[in-house]
């Protein structure tokens, strides 16, 4: 009897090599199951914070834009209904370029470069006068900087005096394409600083009113435009009459609305497999007619850089009307 115990004891006191091997095989299994859950729920988590970012992201930039172009044309005028004299030979409140970028320090729209434009994206810019005081404290129009714009004197040059918000896509330091306000600082200088990380294209149409009827008849990019314009009977004797006279029959003075479409990109990868593999900025009908002469209003996911693929993307557009007249109360 006591053989049987010492035998059976020895038994329980351990495991076998192959009860060993499955307990170990077993959690290997549950310790797999557990790491794929746990990057499931990540990557979820990843994606719906890349999600929330690019929606934040659009509609702040949306925003600022809306707010900038419904500013355009704007004429000060006090209480007596005193105000700066505007000419009708002022250039355009509203213009644009297609597929340019420009440099943050050169003055307005210059220098104007394609060579490094991110995905065929437009220039907006937009000019305004101001109401604030001489001190540049009071005033409640401001630069897309936020900078207030003072108003303008008797004793000032019209195309000088009036402010500027210029929005144009180019790369940080890090490669991330953003979208920028370029303005006038205090001193007279220039600069430009991002409004928001992720712009892979900015893209313009302009809402012409070709029959003076008061309402846009055609959306247009920036080149056509610029067609109309090439298409006037200019009169004068020299280049400065000549430039007066295009002033005042310029299509960009007949802008009555804006149609904007900005692609927004995650910070991180966190694109599945269903994702878009292509983008129409305005629509797939505009990008069938205009698609090879208007760069980034279709974009192909297979032509970005790979680092930039397995981002998730979404596209935002508007519609914004101008709410002052664009050829200034001087026509």
């Amino acid at each position: 009897m006591m053989q049987i115990a010492c035998h059976v004891q020895r038994r329980q006191s351990g495991l076998t090599l192959i009860e060993l091997m499955i307990a170990i095989t077993l959690g290997l299994l549950i310790l797999l199951v557990a790491t794929g859950l746990l990057l499931s729920v990540k990557a979820a988590y990843i994606a719906q914070d890349q999600i929330e970012q690019i929606q934040e992201t659009g509609r702040y930039a949306t925003q600022v834009l809306a707010r900038a172009i419904r500013q355009a044309g704007y004429e000060y005028r006090d209480a007596e209904q005193n105000g700066f004299a505007v000419a009708a030979e002022l250039s355009p409140y509203v213009v644009g370029l297609d597929a340019m970028s420009l440099k943050k320090n050169g003055a307005a729209l210059s220098p104007a470069t394609s060579g490094d434009v991110v995905n065929g994206s437009d220039v907006l810019a937009l000019r305004f006068f101001g109401d604030g005081k001489e001190d540049d404290v009071e005033g409640t129009i401001l630069n897309c900087a936020g900078l207030v714009v003072p108003a303008a004197t008797e004793h000032d040059d019209p195309e000088q005096a009036r402010g500027w918000s210029i929005f144009f896509v180019a790369k940080d330091s890090s490669g991330e394409p953003e979208l920028r306000c370029k303005y006038q600082t205090k001193s007279g200088g220039w600069n430009a600083d991002a409004i928001v990380r992720g712009v892979e294209s900015f893209q313009v149409l302009y809402g012409v009113d070709i029959q003076n009827d008061g309402a846009p008849d055609q959306f247009m990019n920036a080149d056509g435009v610029n067609g109309l314009d090439a298409g006037l009977a200019l009169s004068g004797n020299n280049t400065t009459e000549r430039l007066h006279d295009l002033n005042r029959k310029t299509y960009w003075k007949k802008v009555r609305a804006i149609r904007l479409a900005l692609l927004v990109r995650g910070s991180d990868a966190a694109r599945d497999d269903t994702a878009a593999d292509q983008y129409d900025l305005f629509d797939a009908t505009y990008s069938a007619m205009h698609g090879t002469d208007d760069k980034g209003v279709h974009l192909l996911v297979a032509s970005m850089p790979p680092s930039a693929r397995r981002r998730i993307r979404k596209l935002f557009s508007q519609t914004i009307q101008l709410r002052n007249d664009a050829a200034g109360s001087g026509t």
